[in-house]
């Protein structure tokens, strides 16, 4: 007999065969949360908040008056109005607007150029609104003021009030 016995080859690991389960789950929970985050982004800058809330003028002045001159067949804005347009988020002291608003409506304002039945801004309060009353305390102050107007949004530091004169 001669000889060493013999020793069987080094052993060999079975081979791994990788979960598919575990991909899966992954690719699973990784379309979720890009879904969830797209759902966050249409959230956040998507939609339309609609009309700026606004209050018409001191009862003892009345409502805003609806320009005759007005096209009512003229779309709404669906998107923010870049600053040299007729947006009253960006009216300055000074200016003026006129009221596209139906009449007894809420008032909708376009900055325009200063005439007969426009509204000249006596002054603009940026910052956080309360509503009707801060709008009527704070152009209370200003002399000459015939009506008011506010916008108030979720994003206080878009706020404003408008003291108004008409012309």
């Amino acid at each position: 007999m001669g000889g060493p016995p013999p020793y069987p080859a080094e052993p060999v690991p079975p081979e791994r065969r990788r979960s598919r389960g575990a991909l899966i789950g992954a690719l699973v929970a990784l379309v979720l949360l890009a879904g969830a985050g797209g759902a966050a982004l249409w959230h956040l800058f998507g939609r339309d908040d609609g009309p700026p809330a606004a209050a018409p003028a001191l009862p003892s002045a009345g409502p805003l008056p609806e320009d005759p001159a007005a096209s009512p067949t003229a779309p709404a804005p669906t998107a923010p109005a870049p600053e040299s347009s007729a947006d009253p988020r960006f009216v300055k002291a000074g200016q003026c607007v006129r009221n596209e608003g139906a009449t007894g409506g809420k008032p909708k304002l376009l900055i325009a150029p200063c005439g007969a039945k426009t509204y000249e801004v006596l002054r603009r309060f940026d910052g956080r609104t309360s509503g009707e009353k801060d709008a009527e305390a704070k152009c209370g102050k200003v002399k000459g003021y015939t009506n008011w107007y506010f916008f108030d949004s979720q994003l206080d530091t878009l706020d404003f009030v408008l003291c108004l004169k008409l012309r």
